[in-house]
């Protein structure tokens, strides 16, 4: 397996084990819709958290998060629509980024709430 899909599977795991230290149920990872791909769909309380994780090894080329973009924003928006939709749920959505740097054995989360909100 490449050393970026070892990495990006890691950090998709620290983002998991972060979501349910923070009383988060995890309902699916890497939950797929069409051409989308979901990496968590975690719910707290009422709140349904559609979390995109983003790692890194750096923080060189900027911060991990700035690696989302409209049109993967886009492609979210539609699969998590037909989820709450296929599921009848009755919750608010939410849109997080997850952002890790996994950086010499050190590792620095960042949890963004309503990241969608700022592009």
């Amino acid at each position: 397996m490449a050393e970026h899909n070892e990495l990006g599977e890691k950090g998709e795991q620290l983002a998991v084990d972060f979501l349910i230290k923070n009383e988060y149920k995890i309902l699916e990872k890497n939950y797929r819709y069409l051409k989308a791909e979901v990496d968590i769909i975690a719910q707290k309380k009422n709140v349904l958290a559609v979390v995109e994780v983003k790692t890194r090894s750096t923080d060189y080329f900027g911060d991990p998060q700035a690696a989302v973009k409209p049109k993967k924003i886009k492609l979210l928006v539609s699969a998590i629509d037909y989820y709450v939709i296929d599921k009848d749920l009755e919750v608010e959505v939410r849109f997080d980024i997850i952002a890790i740097i996994y950086q010499n054995n050190k590792i620095k989360i960042e949890h963004l709430k309503d990241a969608f909100l700022h592009f």
